[in-house]
Parts: C-alpha cells; structure tokens; sequence
C-alpha cells in the first residue's frame, strides 16, 4: 500500500517536487520526510532539533517555531530549495494541565497554532508568485471539544483546523490549496493517555499524509471510527467541563 502511495504522490500534476517539513525530527515529519526523500524529491526540513537523517536530497535545520529567528531561517530555507511545492506543518505538542505550570499550556498555543500561522505567513506568498502549492496541517480530533485534561492541547488544534479551514477558501483563487488532516492516536511521543484506542504507526500516519497530498481534500479524519466517537462524545465532554 505505502510503494502505491508513494507512486502516486510522485505522479501528480507530473510530480510536485520540492516539500517543506516543519517538525520533522521524529514522529510522522521524520516518516513524511524518508517516503519523499526516497522518492526523488528535494526536501528542507525543520525542527527545535536536530536530526539523524541524511541523505542527497535534504537539509536540515534546527530552530525552533516560537524563536524571532524561525521567520528568517524559513525563508532561507524557501529560497535555497528555489520555492516549495508542499508545506506540511508536523511541529506540535501538548502536556497535561498542571496548575503550576501555566507556560506549558502557552507553548503549546504558540507552537501548535502560531507556529502554523507564522510558517503559513512565509510560504504562501511564495507559492502564489510561483502560481501555486499545498499547504497541510497535522491536526486532532481533538479539536471537537474542551478538554479540562489538555486545554490548550485541543484548543490550538480546534484553532488551526478552522484556520486552514478557511484558509483553503481564501487561497483557492490564487491557487493554492489548504488541507487540515485530523488524527487520533498515532504511536509517537504525543500519545502520552494512559488509554489509547485504535492508535496507528507512524508508518499508516504518513500513508495518510501521502494520500492526502495526492486528493487535495480539506479535511482527513483518521480514523474514522474514532472521528465520529469524538464527534458524538463531544457535546458529553463539553457539558462536563463546564460543570
């Protein structure tokens, strides 16, 4: 199934070529980055920190979202792949709330949300002078409730889902296009529940991701079935937290 995706990605529109990574030295971002690596297309990646993968093909940088300087080493990294195809957004992260530590739940807005919005902020212009691209963002199902367990968790995923959301209809007539993938657990250190149904691999994450580069839909939901537990829980969960 992943060689099928993979010849796929590298067909269309006769095979955009050049993809941008932001966090991407671990987890689905390192996985996305070896599946295109290995498929012939130039790839920059960037991360807070550094990497063990090498290969023609690729450069790494190290920097971190929430830093003044990621704008600038962005942009240069735009510059020396000589414009950018495909932007996928993996950088995240999320810790339980704990009432001594408030910056934690901050951090996560900034690198969860901001972090896309400032990588959104320098990569789209280039793709609209080059007369187009794709923009993915890795975001949650849990972006369909508050959550007292991790508020700003599923906040800044709620935030960035309706963000590239909307994006995709502002961007269409430039030519751009703009999707939201929305997974449950995937098997990396995110997954920090204690309970973790119908988690996936990394390996089935970056299926997802590929084939979404390949349809261009707005939204991916996976799983499924989790999806919609999600969904229908939701309004429970909310309903809960406000009491």
């Amino acid at each position: 199934m992943a060689a099928l995706l993979l010849c796929a990605v590298m067909d269309v529109d006769q095979g955009p070529r050049r993809a941008l990574i932001v966090g991407n030295s671990d987890g689905i971002g390192l996985g996305l980055t070896r599946r295109l690596v290995g498929a012939g297309w130039t790839v920059a990646g960037l991360s807070r920190s550094a990497s063990d993968f090498g290969a023609p093909g690729y450069e790494h940088r190290v920097v971190d979202v929430t830093s003044p300087d990621f704008g600038g080493v962005l942009a240069d990294a735009v510059d020396t792949l000589g414009g950018v195809d495909v932007c996928v957004y993996a950088a995240g992260v999320g810790d339980f709330f704990d009432p001594a530590d408030l910056p934690a739940q901050t951090r996560t807005l900034e690198v969860n949300l901001l972090g896309a919005a400032r990588t959104i902020e320098v990569v789209v212009p280039t793709m609209i002078a080059n007369g187009g691209g794709h923009v993915v963002g890795l975001s949650s199902i849990a972006d369909v409730t508050a959550s007292a367990d991790a508020p700003a968790y599923a906040a800044s995923k709620a935030g960035l889902s309706w963000y590239l959301l909307g994006l995709r209809g502002a961007l269409r007539p430039h030519g751009v296009t703009v999707s939201a993938i929305r997974f449950g657990f995937v098997d990396t250190k995110m997954a920090k529940s204690p309970v973790k149904p119908m988690m996936i691999s990394v390996d089935k994450a970056v299926d997802v991701v590929v084939d979404c580069l390949r349809t261009r839909r707005a939204v991916v939901s996976y799983p499924r079935r989790m999806s919609l537990l999600m969904r229908a829980m939701g309004p429970v969960v909310a309903a809960r937290t406000r009491r």
